[in-house]
């Protein structure tokens, strides 16, 4: 945990923060507002018919302000849908942000952004660093992240998707260059036999680079991971090798515990006596057949076990 507050960036305070915006159900206001706008035109058409002292002033007034009402309450009307939000703005100030979906209305002379805070997908383009022995590898990275504040979503970055973007692309650049590819039996983390640590180490990182933009990362996991292509063949013969060795071993391991179980049932039940020297010489064919690569000849001794 240490590594990872180490690798962890401080990213500047926020300084404005989501809170519930004043807004109301929309459907009380949308009747009203039809029936005010039905109203005032009654108004105005019964007020502009030619009376005895002709069309009525006061009504043809009456009949424009209800009407105009009407518009006004209408602009207040907005729709929220399941997965947005709404960052309500008036005069330039931040006046709270509305979640709950369905049609709403809150004061008509502030502005209205949608947000999404729907659960969004990034994947980073394949990208080419040195690791930290300085090898060229090929590296990409998805991230699954969404909103959780709409507020610095809106107002602390100029566009929080493409700063998340850049943002991860820079934590998987930080942690290709901060581990081996490939530690070679060496103590440490490496990015190809320590997976889980390392995306648990850059899930943190691109926690603490968008959390300024109210981004709450939910998972990260490495797509990609490859050696460069211009070494790519000579790391590939380098982990041949070592798979070799390693085959080499375990063959040369089992071949000796055969060889003593085959000396041990020999003595045991008393088949034959075996000299020293013999002793050797048996061994050494037993771990020629054994530890061979190809298919051994066997040859008949047609003499005495000593000729």
């Amino acid at each position: 945990m240490d590594a990872m507050a180490d690798l962890a960036v401080q990213m500047p305070t926020p300084v404005v923060r989501e809170r519930e915006a004043r807004a109301v159900s929309g459907w009380g206001v949308f009747g009203g507002a039809v029936v005010a706008l039905l109203l005032g035109v009654a108004v105005l058409v019964l007020s502009s018919i030619p009376g005895d002292d002709g069309p009525s002033v006061p009504g043809i007034v009456g009949g424009a302000l209800l009407m105009a009402g009407s518009a006004l309450a209408g602009a207040g009307l907005f729709t929220v849908a399941p997965g947005e939000s709404r960052v309500l703005q008036f005069a330039g100030r931040y006046t709270g942000t509305v979640r709950q979906d369905g049609l709403r209305w809150a004061n008509p002379f502030t502005t209205k952004v949608k947000v999404s805070t729907r659960i969004r997908n990034h994947e980073t383009a394949t990208l080419k660093v040195n690791d930290a022995d300085g090898n060229p590898i090929e590296i990409a990275a998805v991230v699954v992240w969404q909103v959780e504040d709409t507020a610095r979503a809106k107002f602390e970055v100029d566009d929080f998707v493409r700063f998340v973007g850049i943002q991860t692309e820079t934590a998987v650049r930080h942690i290709a260059t901060s581990y081996p590819y490939d530690n070679h039996e060496e103590l440490g983390l490496s990015l190809r036999e320590n997976a889980d640590e390392i995306t648990e180490t850059l899930s943190v990182e691109i926690a603490a680079r968008v959390q300024s933009a109210g981004v709450k990362v939910i998972e990260s996991r490495l797509t990609h991971l490859a050696y460069a292509p211009e070494i790519a063949q000579a790391m590939l013969q380098r982990q041949q090798a070592g798979a070799v060795v390693a085959a080499r071993s375990r063959i040369v391991e089992g071949a000796v515990g055969m060889v003593q179980l085959a000396l041990a049932k020999l003595a045991e039940e008393d088949v034959v006596e075996l000299d020293e020297e013999r002793k050797a010489a048996m061994v050494s064919n037993l771990l020629v057949v054994l530890c061979g690569d190809r298919s051994t000849q066997p040859v008949v001794n047609a003499g005495s076990l000593y000729t």
